[in-house]
């Protein structure tokens, strides 16, 4: 008896409990911008995300700390933020990247493939984010 209630609270609980994303993201920022950041581990082609901080830094520093959740290596290094717009994030096959920001998101590639094209060939699109503003 015991056991089935356990096993209902706990049921309850984590159906009411919200979903955890996987991206950083923050409430909409008082003074009206909202900031993103993309960082880079060239070590292991691990990136990390985040949006919708309230200043640039805060940004920075989420995606700072994604990155290194996935990469370990204590390389990543943050390639853009961006403010009211969008980010994007190309990658060389050898993992050399490069990175780009804009109004939208077709912006962003654009310059995140220009700046990639610098340090070698066959540079695609890995991730690309917007801000909600």
């Amino acid at each position: 008896m015991i056991r089935s209630k356990l096993t209902q609270v706990l049921m309850v609980t984590a159906f009411s409990m919200p979903a955890v994303s996987l991206i950083a993201v923050q409430p909409a920022s008082a003074n009206g911008n909202n900031y993103g950041a993309i960082a880079y581990s060239s070590a292991t082609g691990s990136h990390g995300y985040s949006l919708d901080y309230s200043t640039g830094q805060a940004a920075k520093n989420a995606a700072l700390r994604y990155c290194e959740n996935y990469s370990g290596t204590g390389d990543c290094q943050s390639l853009v933020v961006f403010k009211n717009g969008c980010g994007a994030l190309a990658q060389t096959p050898n993992n050399s990247a490069g990175s780009g920001w804009g109004g939208n998101r077709s912006t962003a590639e654009s310059f995140a493939l220009q700046s990639c094209s610098q340090f070698g060939p066959n540079c695609k699109i890995t991730r690309w984010v917007c801000t909600s503003r």
